[in-house]
């Protein structure tokens, strides 16, 4: 039998044995807002948009300084999924290594799904073109003009 105090209470030691639903409650809400605020104060993992074209367009210049350096032409061939880039030896185009192994767009960037080639001569010109990318709601113009300069915009 249990013993009862003179106000008909169960002894202090016995009833405070566990937690209670309140406190439980509150500290699982406590962990699940601690917990939504780490998921979204980390960064996205893929990279942005920006540096994808970013990227591109400073291998874009660097195929244009290898025709130059090289005295021979230099082309970019875009597509869908990548770019790569090749040389023309007088003969045949062959692929590049290096610097200039071919590369496919980090997950979830959109560029043009027909196939553009950029053709770089010895003298470091080319036809002039446009390469959008986009990622989400955000997008880059690489263009390339009849000189053979590269730049990026919004």
């Amino acid at each position: 039998m249990t013993r009862t105090s003179a106000t008909g209470r169960a002894d202090a030691a016995h009833r405070r044995l566990g937690f209670t639903l309140v406190e439980l409650l509150v500290t699982i809400t406590v962990i699940g807002l601690a917990a939504g605020a780490v998921v979204l104060s980390m960064p996205d993992p893929r990279p942005a948009v920006g540096l994808e074209a970013e990227q591109f367009a400073a291998r874009l210049s660097r195929a244009r300084e290898e025709a130059i350096l090289t005295n021979r032409s230099v082309a970019a061939d875009v597509d869908g999924s990548g770019y790569g880039f090749s040389s023309f030896d007088g003969a045949v185009w062959t692929p590049l290594n290096g610097v200039f192994v071919a590369r496919t767009w980090s997950e979830g960037v959109v560029a043009p799904r027909e196939p553009v080639r950029v053709v770089f001569d010895p003298t470091g010109v080319a036809d002039p073109i446009q390469v959008r990318l986009t990622r989400d709601n955000q997008s880059r113009t690489v263009e390339i003009d009849g000189a053979g300069e590269v730049a990026i915009h919004d």
